[in-house]
């Protein structure tokens, strides 16, 4: 789908019928023939559409002095159908920004929430005219959208983690494992978007105003932000796990151990009934008795020994 949009004087976005210059075309989910008609009537290098549209693609800025283009790629945070219910997981998708002579152009390969701020005039300020500003505000919106879903994964690992607490069971531990995945994906996409961040800074095809700068400056702030954020929580959800492991392997050493006792008091009256099954003369006492109560005295010391050592209670 292409739609057309454009700031009006009173600084509100309207939709157009047409490309204009100054005007903003978003592309969604395009088809064949909306990919031909960006391709050979907006000009826009094919390059260029593959890569907005490469759901593996991270962020980065490339440039393309024959057709005077730059594209700026951006990964924005998406649910993903996860078939965990208590826990939602996240992937990062990217959205190509294009800056085309007179006009911009955004292509994003699905529907976003990203697109529809921007389409519902969420974003104040948002004028299509200044095309370095305009990236910058999507940026912003982005990393805001990041700080958001962290917040999010973080109380969902709260959660996750009283029930833990209160009982140790493997769905939980997927789901920390389902949220920890997610925070990899955001932690990679952001550090990517902040080295972007760096090279808009720098790059000279990528026109920069005093009022941008201080956009700019806003929108690293934001970035580094969410990353410190993304990293608390991954040393966070780390350390947690490593402690209910450690955990685990006590509970299971102590299991064993406790089996291994069972078995050896267990073992003691086989041995007793043993001496006096066979074929021999001379045993004390050999009546049926006797054989059952040296078993259970030898089996109470024993268990008696057991229960208060520290190696039993431990």
């Amino acid at each position: 789908m292409i739609s057309y949009y454009k700031t009006a004087l009173d600084g509100t976005l309207r939709p157009i019928e047409q490309p204009a210059r100054g005007c903003w075309v978003c592309v969604v989910e395009p088809d064949e023939a909306e990919k031909d008609y960006l391709l050979n009537t907006l000009h826009v290098q094919p390059e260029f559409i593959r890569a907005s549209l490469d759901e593996e693609e991270s962020s980065y800025i490339d440039h393309s002095d024959d057709q005077k283009q730059t594209l700026v790629i951006v990964d924005y945070p998406e649910r993903e159908d996860s078939p965990r219910q208590n826990v939602d997981s996240w992937i990062t998708m990217p959205v190509g920004v294009i800056f085309l002579d007179g006009m911009l152009v955004t292509i994003s390969a699905h529907h976003n929430s990203t697109i529809d701020a921007l389409i519902s005039g969420k974003v104040r300020k948002l004028d299509t005219h200044y095309k370095t500003r305009f990236l910058l505000q999507v940026i912003l919106l982005i990393s805001q959208e990041y700080l958001m879903a962290l917040r999010q994964i973080n109380r969902m690992s709260n959660q996750t983690e009283q029930k833990l607490y209160q009982k140790m069971s493997n769905e939980s531990l997927i789901d920390m494992l389902t949220l920890d995945k997610s925070l990899i994906y955001f932690s990679t996409s952001l550090k990517a978007e902040q080295q972007t961040l760096q090279r808009i800074l720098r790059s000279k095809q990528i026109p920069m105003y005093e009022q941008d700068k201080e956009l700019l400056d806003d929108v690293l702030i934001e970035v580094n932000q969410a990353i410190e954020m993304c990293e608390i929580y991954l040393d966070i959800s780390s350390r947690t796990q490593d402690g209910f492991s450690n955990v685990i392997n006590n509970n299971m050493n102590i299991i064993m151990k406790r089996l291994t006792v069972i078995t050896l008091v267990l073992s003691i009256p086989n041995m007793v009934y043993g001496f006096y099954g066979m074929n021999v003369t001379g045993l004390p006492w050999p009546v049926a008795w006797v054989p059952l109560l040296i078993s259970v005295s030898v089996c109470l010391v024993a268990w008696l020994y057991f229960r208060h050592s520290s190696g039993y209670r431990s």
